[in-house]
């Protein structure tokens, strides 16, 4: 088994109060009603997704995937590893670890009546291979060589190599089991509709806008719902989420809360207009990408020169208030295999080792690169934090600086069509293990839609580390691809984030709504009946 408890024992304490919300204004007294004569519980956040279809996302569309789609294996509260939920049973047949086995629950059915079988099974999983969208969820099914259907219950995977983090692979939401009559095998579905056979429909859906879910009457699994609706709500930015909030409008916030937000709810402390602030380490890390087709870019030592000149406590001070840390490696502190190999290398800020990079190398011209990032993804800091990446290059001479920015949707096209040069990215893990912070970003086929070709990390180090269950013992393994990420500067780490959510007091059950890749359970979420 994984050794991940001191990790998600941290996000749990921070994270778990996320989704909750209402659209009943006025709730500041509380009488007895219930849940059904409150209305849906809200969630805001600044999250919304990009995509509705499971083959095409490889990113936090699945905060709504978890609930309205069902997976083999998912995380039941307290649990630190998959257990069966559309399965009755999973397990690996073999000591090597390349053959694992799933017998599905009696009578599943989709939301709209079909059969859900291990046929279907099968069909989700090919379909994703085949559909090969770039910078899509394909990139988590590498060591997946076939999916075989045994009967109408029983679906055996075999691997082309030991992989003893395939169990979590098929509880990410990429794996949601869509319903073959409604999803085409070879492209994917527009229609803006969603049949699955998790815990709830979705009953209406505006992009960008909201997503009301409803209790999906034919789900069997072991999510024990405990409200009848949801509905979450998507902002473009941390100040309208909060006053939101605080106008009663939605019962919590989950991912986007602002710096500015979250010192302001410090300082006034707890039961602030009736809100709590819940504070914990995070598990998401944010990175510079470089994309090696660039004519700049593509140079190592112009990536070592920004590795160099990058000031990261500037960065968590300055613009982000101390809300999060500086990170020094791809792989976040509380995880097994983290290192600070970053700061090791290069120290700190230093304009003269930078210049003297450039020039070994034949540069002396001032650099000129664009960087890229989105507008509505990763909270109202972003704009500022490239600012700063721009003044800190151009302060040391060396660059000449050119921002650029386009909202989630395109900006995720224009990455995946390898068009940036340098562009931001965080990432919320698929699960919390190093090989998940390493993996999704080497390779020929990644989820940054830049190839990366690093055999040493993908058909050494990550092979050998897969065929070892106690991860601690593979930590050397992890080091060694730690540094061979800061030797190519492909990827140049910035910060971790922390986990900061403002609930209303209203909502009950957040400490227990999130899985240990902090995606949000909502069937955990209730309104408070009586005070």
């Amino acid at each position: 088994m994984f050794n991940r408890n001191r990790c998600l024992q941290q996000v749990a304490a921070a994270v778990s109060i996320s989704l909750a919300t209402s659209f009943a204004t006025g709730c500041g007294v509380f009488g007895d009603e219930g849940s059904e004569d409150a209305g849906p519980i809200v969630v805001g956040t600044t999250s919304s997704p990009s995509t509705l279809d499971p083959a095409a996302a490889w990113d936090s569309s699945w905060e709504l995937f978890r609930n309205v789609y069902q997976t083999l294996l998912a995380y039941p509260v307290g649990a630190t590893d998959p257990r069966p939920d559309a399965a009755k049973s999973c397990e690996f047949t073999d000591d090597s670890k390349r053959t694992y086995q799933c017998e599905l629950r009696e009578g599943l059915t989709f939301s709209d009546g079909h059969t859900l079988d291990a046929q279907a099974v099968k069909y989700s999983i090919d379909r994703i291979r085949k559909i090969n969208v770039s910078g899509g969820p394909a990139g988590l099914l590498g060591s997946l060589e076939r999916v075989q259907v045994r009967n109408d219950h029983e679906v055996v995977f075999h691997l082309n190599q030991s992989d003893a983090t395939f169990p979590f692979v098929l509880a990410t939401p990429a794996m949601s089991i869509v319903d073959p009559e409604d999803y085409p095998a070879d492209k994917l579905r527009d229609d803006g509709g969603i049949a699955g056979s998790g815990p709830y429909t979705l009953a209406s859906y505006t992009e960008g806008k909201q997503a009301e879910l409803t209790r999906n009457e034919k789900y069997k699994g072991f999510a024990e719902r405990k409200n009848d609706a949801v509905t979450i709500r998507y902002f473009q930015d941390s100040g309208t989420m909060v006053k939101a909030l605080r106008d009663k409008k939605i019962d919590a916030t989950y991912r986007g809360l602002g710096a500015d937000d979250i010192v302001a709810l410090q300082k006034k402390g707890p039961d602030a207009d009736g809100l709590e602030l819940v504070e914990g380490s995070g598990t998401d890390i944010n990175y510079l990408v470089f994309n090696p087709k660039d004519p700049w870019a593509r140079k190592t030592a112009v990536r070592k020169a920004v590795a160099q000149i990058v000031d990261r406590p500037a960065i968590t001070h300055n613009v982000y208030k101390d809300t999060v840390d500086p990170l020094y490696s791809m792989v976040p502190k509380g995880l097994t295999g983290h290192t600070t190999a970053f700061f090791d290398d290069y120290g700190d800020p230093d304009t003269r080792k930078a210049r003297k990079l450039l020039t070994d190398a034949g540069i002396t011209q001032t650099v000129p690169l664009t960087l890229w990032y989105t507008t509505d993804r990763y909270g109202s800091e972003t704009a500022t934090e490239f600012k700063e990446l721009k003044r800190q290059l151009e302060a040391s001479g060396l660059f000449k600086i050119t921002l650029k920015s386009r909202p989630w949707k395109t900006y995720v096209k224009g990455y995946q069509n390898g068009e940036y040069p340098v562009f931001g990215r965080g990432w919320f893990p698929d699960f919390p293990d190093a090989d998940n912070f390493i993996a999704p970003f080497v390779g020929e086929q990644n989820a940054l839609g830049t190839p990366y070709e690093s055999p040493k990390i993908t058909k050494v180090l990550l092979p050998r580390s897969r065929q070892v269950s106690d991860r601690a013992e593979v930590e050397q393994d992890f080091e060694e691809a730690q540094q061979i990420l800061v030797n190519d500067a492909r990827l140049i780490p910035l910060w971790q984030g922390k986990q900061y959510l403002a609930v209303n007091e209203d909502v009950s059950g957040a400490e227990r709504a999130l899985d240990p890749s902090t995606i949000m359970m909502v069937w955990e979420l209730s309104r408070k009946t009586s005070w």
